[in-house]
């Protein structure tokens, strides 16, 4: 925990980034006046580009205007009557209130989870829940040695690792192979169990919410602290690359009867690592286009095949996707880090003055902030 003070979410989780499922987006709903006025209108014959979907985290829609409304034609929603089908879906077919319940109810059913697997789960390969050096890469601990000596410094740290374009993405070595294997056989072991399982989120309805798995304490919260963050510090000193105190870690997997891709999205996190684990598979590479905070009318795309047991860094606010798979099973550890340093100003979600609600474990990675934690003109991360 932070200082001492538990971890806290931003109310607008239970009113932001409701799902319209026939439309693919997100938006935000009170009413329907609400919705018309954030939503506004679209000049015929301007053709906005349409904001990606939900994915690995939740968009900030409501906040994009015109953007939301038009991607809605773009999808087929031509008319008055097509609008109001939308609604409809969203304040009929699922009411609101119950929604917020259902979200609300999120952390009681996962502690649930987490206790039942606790005491009820025979863990296939017990001795992968606790991080060992072992099961990292010869390269990646080199990297890390480097980037904890004195003389450490980005462009020394660049020499170790691969950069792709302008767009702050880097691959690095993480795991060894062996691992990957052994911690693949023993998330389909859970999988394949009776226990219960907390998908992790909306868009991905195959995977595994590490924290419930049991993985916090002894591996997730290590490698970050230990490992990732004397990297972190160099590649995003500006998004509180030092200073990642909390995460969400959790496993997707894709197959071609489950699913196959994930639509574009930004993540809740300042820095996100995504490590591919194998299994064999062919394309579904990765694709990511502009920050989310710098958007550009027409935005550019790069994309980057997954290397087994090797991992991308990139900031949280990168807007990413996945390509379909065209065969076999793809699996990936994902890990969203967060600083509460960064986020206590400003809620990447919401983009505002975060609204703080109590949480469980991590939560969403924000703090109560204390008048003499935030200094007038210097962010006490950066000078890590």
């Amino acid at each position: 925990m932070s200082a001492g003070r538990p971890f806290l979410a931003c109310a607008c989780f239970f009113s932001d980034n409701i799902f319209v499922g026939r439309y693919g987006l997100h938006v935000r709903y009170r009413d329907e006046g609400q919705l018309r006025r954030d939503h506004g209108r679209v000049t015929v014959g301007r053709r906005a580009p349409p904001p990606p979907d939900r994915g690995g985290g939740r968009g900030r829609w409501g906040a994009d205007r015109p953007r939301v409304l038009q991607a809605l034609r773009e999808r087929g929603c031509r008319g008055e009557e097509d609008f109001r089908a939308a609604l409809r879906e969203v304040s009929a077919a699922s009411p609101i209130e119950a929604e917020v319940q259902r979200r609300k109810q999120l952390i009681h059913q996962s502690v649930e989870r987490k206790t039942i697997i606790s005491k009820c789960y025979k863990r296939k390969h017990p001795e992968v829940y606790i991080l060992q050096d072992s099961f990292l890469a010869p390269d990646f601990l080199e990297i890390v040695s480097y980037c904890m000596s004195p003389d450490a410094h980005l462009h020394g740290l660049l020499r170790y690792i691969e950069s792709f374009s302008d767009k702050r993405i880097y691959r690095l070595p993480v795991f060894t192979e062996e691992f990957c294997q052994a911690f693949v056989d023993e998330l389909e072991n859970f999988e394949q169990s009776d226990m219960p399982k907390g998908r992790p989120n909306t868009m991905n309805n195959y995977g595994v919410l590490l924290n419930e798995l049991g993985m916090d304490e002894t591996f997730i919260t290590p490698l970050r602290e230990k490992y990732l963050q004397p990297i972190t510090a160099l590649l995003y000193p500006d998004l509180g690359g030092a200073c990642l105190d909390s995460h969400k870690a959790f496993v997707v997997k894709y197959s071609l009867h489950e699913d196959l891709d994930l639509s574009s999205h930004y993540d809740n996190a300042e820095v996100t690592l995504n490590v591919s684990l194998g299994k064999d598979f062919t394309e579904g590479n990765l694709y990511f286009g502009d920050f989310s905070q710098e958007p550009t009318p027409v935005p550019k795309y790069i994309e980057i095949e997954h290397v087994v047991a090797q991992g991308l860094l990139h900031r949280g606010g990168q807007i990413h996707g996945a390509l379909p798979i065209a065969s076999g099973e793809r699996w990936n550890l994902i890990i969203w880090m967060r600083s509460s340093a960064i986020r206590n100003q400003l809620c990447p979600m919401c983009n505002k003055k975060p609204e703080l609600v109590e949480a469980e474990g991590f939560g969403d990675g924000f703090t109560e902030t204390l008048d003499d934690d935030v200094p007038e003109t210097v962010n006490l991360c950066s000078l890590w």
